[in-house]
């Protein structure tokens, strides 16, 4: 009969693999769950070459065709975000401090900004289903879900920076422009709501300041 011991320790390196195995798995799960605060963000200011308005038709939450450069855009303050309905991790987190955003944004949403959250994967996401993701998620005046066909859509996204083969791997990432002096910046992970309205209320108020200064 073998020693109990000796087998005891042989099984040991397939006992500390699997553990291993277990805890990478967990944490990456974990991971897209983390706190905004807690994650690391990168900042990127992006100029008009790196963000490339398209002015292609889309379809928005209820239905309704959307130009999405000239009905979408405009000349208004807009936040960016992209989703995939399916998504159980990365994308309900940062649906989450959209609705923050929004309600801190408060009279201001819909007025002076707009949110805007796109579909990475338009041939699932048809209106109905953004629909419900929205009254889910957070939903409201001056917030806009748009899907489309996928030709279409895949080429919005090129020009935002955020289109992937597989959409199941699209950046966590968060757009804040002006369409009318046509200022962007790009953050990658998880920014805060604060961090949001923040570069919101510098852009709102680099437009007060391009104003008086040609009176």
């Amino acid at each position: 009969m073998g020693d109990p011991g000796s087998a005891a320790r042989g099984l040991l390196p397939v006992i500390v693999t699997a553990l291993m195995l277990l805890a990478a798995g967990t944490a990456a799960a974990d991971g897209a769950h983390q706190h905004a605060g807690k994650m690391p963000v990168m900042e990127d200011e992006a100029g008009g070459a790196d963000v490339e308005l398209f002015d292609l038709e889309l379809i928005d939450q209820d239905g309704q065709p959307r130009m999405f450069r000239g009905d979408v855009i405009g000349d208004r303050i807009v936040a960016i975000t992209f989703i995939y309905t399916t998504c159980t991790t990365v994308c309900p987190v940062i649906s989450a401090i959209f609705g923050q955003v929004g309600q801190r944004l408060g009279a201001r949403l819909g007025e002076e900004v707009f949110l805007v959250t796109l579909s990475v994967d338009p041939v699932t996401d048809r209106p109905a289903r953004l629909r419900a993701y929205a009254q889910k998620h957070g939903t409201g005046a001056g917030w806009t879900y748009l899907t489309g066909n996928k030709l279409s859509m895949d080429k919005v996204l090129e020009g935002l920076g955020a289109y992937t083969p597989n959409y199941e791997d699209h950046p966590a990432m968060v757009l804040v422009g002006d369409g009318r002096s046509g200022r962007w910046t790009r953050f990658f992970g998880f920014p805060g709501p604060d961090t949001i309205v923040a570069k919101v209320d510098a852009l709102a108020a680099a437009r007060a300041h391009a104003a008086s200064a040609q009176h």
